[in-house]
């Protein structure tokens, strides 16, 4: 989870390095808007609305977008601390435009309804924490069997395919304990820069959950949180290899937050590849 917020030092450090400048910052953050994703390429006409689901704690406001017609296997989107906003909104009109039926949900719907973060991405890290302190293992858990369930009960979601899941930031250890929550419908699951929380020394650790699946998985890391926990990424090689299951574990010469179109931090080289590897993951997970 975001502990801190170094987005400032991160952003001098990208513009020192060249892969942001103060232009595209300014950009990113005006109006709260999100930099333009590349298009997708023969994009599936989509359908798209704003959703409730009935969770065991209340009704949660999410977005769900899919193509228009026929069924296209099940994506939960776990957005970061930021929350549900027009950049993850973005970013699962593509995910759908591409071929999965996509619910990007509001992790914080216990306590606010969409938009949380008053200021987007700019949004200091310290005024979001007390929502992220109202998230646990519980909570995680029976909202991932919610949101799944959801989803299944939509005629445009595929009952004959497996479900992804995908987190970014505090998401990734939600989007681990979805499989964990739901082992027998998760195929896939992917984290990008899912922060020191992957990996803990409790026996509900969010990695060693996982490992309990048969979901195949795809983790980015960024070299600033992989610098703070340089072992993280050995443990969640050794424990999913002990366990049979495939996984991808990158550090990516990127900051933390560099997926998100309105982030401080945003790399579009490495968010793309990182895009790429997160559909090569779905095609074969899910199909």
């Amino acid at each position: 989870m975001c502990d801190q917020d170094h987005s400032a030092e991160d952003q001098e450090r990208y513009e020192a390095l060249g892969l942001i400048t103060r232009k595209q910052f300014g950009i990113m953050l005006a109006a709260g808007v999100a930099m333009l994703l590349p298009k997708v390429a023969n994009a599936a006409t989509v359908a798209e609305s704003d959703v409730n689901v009935k969770t065991p704690d209340g009704t949660a406001d999410c977005y769900f977008v899919h193509p228009s017609t026929g069924t296209a296997p099940g994506v939960v989107v776990w957005p970061d601390i930021f929350g549900l906003r027009p950049a993850f909104r973005q970013m699962g009109k593509r995910l759908a435009e591409s071929g999965y039926s996509v619910l990007v949900v509001n992790p914080f719907y216990r306590t606010q309804k969409a938009p949380t973060a008053a200021q987007g991405a700019a949004t200091p890290i310290q005024q979001l924490l007390p929502l992220a302190r109202t998230l646990n293992e519980t909570t995680q858990v029976t909202d991932a069997k919610a949101f799944v369930g959801w989803l299944d009960q939509q005629s445009s979601v595929a009952k004959d395919r497996k479900v992804g899941t995908q987190g970014y930031c505090m998401g990734g250890a939600m989007a681990f304990r979805t499989a964990y929550a739901v082992p027998d419908r998760i195929g896939a699951v992917a984290s990008f820069h899912g922060g020191n929380g992957l990996v803990t020394d409790m026996p509900d650790s969010p990695h060693l959950q996982a490992a309990m699946t048969k979901a195949q998985f795809l983790v980015a890391i960024a070299e600033n949180d992989d610098m703070q926990a340089p072992t993280e990424k050995t443990a969640m090689k050794e424990t999913f290899a002990k366990a049979g299951l495939s996984a991808e574990i990158e550090v990516y010469p990127a900051m933390h937050g560099w997926c998100p179109p309105d982030s401080r931090v945003y790399s579009e080289p490495q968010a793309e590849k990182a895009w790429s590897r997160l559909l090569d993951l779905y095609g074969k997970a899910l199909a």
